[in-house]
């Protein structure tokens, strides 16, 4: 039997890696002879640098940068040199994401960005001229627009008197008048820049960065009225500073509301090309391929919810899998409302992994453990399955 295993990570739990590792002991338990492929995948959020850095073959730098509260944290960038062009990826999420905050650290109005700005820095130290930068921005912290990383590459934000501001949604909001991208890392555009995002939201309005996905980093709904206003007024400056910018155009993209609107900035400022992050993802590892000669396709992550069909690794790797015909399996830490609607594009079966009543942290430090009896589970059941099948043509 052939199995591919493409799981997202399951966030504060497990990697994708380790959720596919999972995985695969679960199928060897009950099938050893099992011929498991193992292509941990994702979105661009948490994961993003290790599974297309592997696809890649690239090797991993470590690097110290701002957290989403100014504080050090260690991330990585992948650099694959050999790739042509030479290629770096990074994920936003390393730097400025929730998963580096507690619940009660949340404050959209002072998380920064700057900690991406630097992340970016230091992949183009390596990168050189003509080579390729990739970026996945799921999981963020932020809600600034962009402006702390924009900041951490050499931009100003200058108040009507010309004076430097803090670039942090509560420093500038009510004060900001002009950006003076004048000093940013000339770098920059002697690459090019692949933006690697699950959602499709604009920067502004009901369906944009702060009324969506504000209140998930802390924002209460004053709070996003404050950020609504300032990223409203972080496009007029932008638009007043270099009207070529098409600040305002840009506002309207699909992916401009992505991570606080850090979206909106890097296709602004550093002329970005968007793409679905799990698209990017198959295409660099070739996941059609492998999926059209399995036999069987094992998926999952954290939560899985009606949601998930909208750009989420799981729905990317269900719909592959039904391209071809083969069996897609998903696994999640959580079942949500609507998640039934996979039925209907791919998915064969949805599968908790949690057994009984137990707590959040049990649940998430248990993950690979659960998921493992999980798989399994679902292996011996469809033994059960076909034994059933060749007994009724017996008769």
């Amino acid at each position: 039997m052939r199995v591919l295993i493409a799981p997202d990570s399951f966030k504060e739990s497990m990697s994708a890696r380790e959720a596919a590792e999972a995985i695969a002991r679960g199928v060897r338990a009950v099938v050893p002879g099992a011929a498991c492929t193992l292509a941990p995948v994702s979105d661009g959020g948490e994961g993003f640098t290790a599974s297309l850095g592997a696809a890649l073959g690239a090797t991993l730098h470590s690097v110290t940068v701002s957290d989403a509260l100014g504080r050090p944290v260690g991330a990585e960038h992948a650099l694959a040199p050999g790739a042509q062009p030479s290629t770096a990826v990074l994920e936003m999420a390393s730097a400025a994401g929730l998963m580096h905050l507690q619940s009660g650290e949340r404050d959209p109005m002072r998380a920064s960005t700057r900690g991406v700005g630097e992340l970016i820095s230091s992949a183009l130290d390596r990168l050189g001229e003509g080579g390729r930068l990739i970026i996945g921005i799921g999981g963020s912290a932020t809600n600034d627009g962009g402006v702390g990383m924009l900041g951490a590459l050499g931009a100003r934000f200058l108040d009507s008197d010309g004076r430097p501001l803090p670039p942090v949604p509560a420093s500038l909001a009510g004060r900001l008048a002009r950006i003076d991208v004048s000093g940013l890392d000339p770098r920059l555009f002697e690459v090019s820049i692949e933006v690697a995002c699950d959602v499709t939201n604009p920067l502004l309005g009901t369906s944009g960065a702060s009324a969506i996905f504000g209140p998930q980093k802390g924002a209460d709904r004053a709070t996003v009225a404050k950020l609504e206003g300032f990223l409203g007024e972080l496009v007029e400056a932008a638009e007043a500073s270099d009207p070529s910018l098409d600040a305002r155009a840009h506002a309207t993209d699909p992916g401009a509301g992505a991570a606080g609107g850090l979206g909106w900035a890097l296709a602004t400022f550093l002329d970005a090309r968007f793409e679905p992050g799990f698209d990017l993802v198959a295409r660099t590892v070739g996941l059609e391929q492998v999926i059209e000669n399995a036999d069987l396709v094992f998926t999952g992550e954290g939560a899985i919810d009606a949601q998930t069909l909208y750009g989420k690794a799981p729905a990317g790797v269900a719909a592959l899998a039904r391209r071809h015909g083969v069996s897609c399996v998903v696994f999640a830490g959580r079942i949500g409302e609507g998640a039934e609607v996979l039925y209907a594009h791919g998915v064969s079966a949805l599968v908790p992994i949690v057994q009984g009543v137990t707590t959040l942290e049990e649940a998430l430090n248990d993950g690979p453990r659960n998921l493992e009896r999980a798989a399994a589970t679902s292996m011996r059941l469809m033994e059960i399955g076909n034994i059933a099948v060749h007994s009724h043509r017996a008769e």
